[in-house]
């Protein structure tokens, strides 16, 4: 066994022995503060369902309202500069151009190039929150919402001297095209001294779809936690060779079996898959099963890895993953699932102001 694996079930037996009694008190009831718990409560690109995505006043507002961690993509400009952007190339539906950074700039207008393409000084010039995203009715539309930094981000966290936050990081390389986005040494590295040169790198995991950045990645920062982000169609399960998106690794070397190839990329501490089928299905669909079921939940439970979903925004579909024994999940509602937490007797993250 493992060291990781032994601190895994020391934690996990401690975790059972208590009484259930000591964990029914809601953290929102008087005289029960809000404190960190098990459960990984993770803003999905800061909530989506709450504020324009990746922007500064989202991550703000996360923290204010109380979650485990905010999770975040990045991509890296032409001048290698790191950006918090979902998109490889630049959506018109969330970014527009004002005016070009320069009279007779040859790449303007900037919306749909590659963030690889353009520097930093042209992103900047793009409004990305222009008009409220198409379906989440509830987003707070921030206005004139430029495109973040990375490091905006991470002194964000430090303002609101938010030490019980985590910021689970992604590094969008494109493996499976990566001529869209930076070169996979140059991008990994970037996030690397970016993150090293906040302060707070132990309140920092990294994820990414591409597990080769997480081998680049955990060369560079060995003891930093990594996340396995997957769906099924990336593991390429019964085709010959390597799948691009799995580091150098043939998934049916493992028999087919997510747990037991990302158990097998140095530093991975948790499992990310998408929550089920259809993608965006819910338990109350016929034809819909969960990805993470008990079986691989328990399996990667028995080899110390964590078991935190991808991205439902379905309470009851929420709550059947809860009661399937996931350690957290990504959610474009986290006000939405904090609820669900406090009605379920959980305790709560805590809330966090700017200081």
């Amino acid at each position: 066994m493992s060291v990781r694996q032994v601190l895994t079930a020391l934690v996990t037996g401690a975790a059972l022995a208590v009484p259930a009694a000591a964990h029914a008190a809601p953290a929102d009831r008087p005289g029960v503060p809000p404190q960190r718990t098990h459960f990984d409560l993770q803003a999905h690109r800061g909530g989506i369902g709450m504020t324009t995505e990746e922007t500064l006043a989202g991550f703000a507002k996360a923290m204010r309202l109380g979650v485990t961690t905010l999770e975040l993509d990045t991509q890296v400009t032409r001048d290698e500069k790191v950006v918090v952007t979902h998109d490889r190339q630049v959506s018109a539906q969330k970014c527009r151009d004002t005016a070009p950074v320069r009279p007779g700039d040859p790449a303007y207008p900037y919306v749909g190039k590659y963030v690889k393409d353009l520097t930093l000084a042209q992103i900047r010039t793009m409004d990305c929150g222009y008009q409220q995203l198409p379906g989440f009715p509830e987003q707070e539309q921030v206005a004139g919402a430029r495109m973040a930094e990375l490091r905006d981000v991470l002194d964000l966290v430090k303002r609101y001297r938010a030490r019980g936050i985590t910021l689970n990081i992604e590094t969008k390389v494109e493996a499976g095209a990566p001529e869209q986005t930076a070169p996979r040494e140059l991008f990994v590295r970037r996030v690397f001294e970016e993150i090293r040169r906040s302060g707070i790198e132990r309140q920092v995991t990294i994820q990414s779809f591409d597990w080769g950045a997480l081998r680049v990645m955990h060369r560079l920062a060995p003891r930093w936690p990594l996340v396995a982000l997957t769906n099924y169609d990336f593991l390429q399960v019964g085709r010959p060779g390597a799948s691009p998106w799995l580091g150098g690794l043939d998934v049916d070397d493992f028999g087919g079996d997510f747990v037991r190839a990302a158990d097998a990329i140095p530093g991975v501490t948790t499992l990310s898959p998408n929550y089920g089928f259809p993608q965006n299905g819910t338990i109350a669909d016929p034809a819909f099963r969960f990805y993470p079921d008990r079986k691989m939940i328990s399996d990667a439970h028995a080899r110390g890895l964590r078991v935190v979903p991808w991205t439902c925004d379905d309470m009851p579909t929420v709550a059947a993953l809860m009661d399937l024994g996931v350690d957290g999940v990504i959610t474009d509602y986290p006000n939405r699932v904090r609820q669900l937490m406090a009605e379920r007797g959980m305790r709560l993250p805590k809330a966090y102001r700017a200081r």
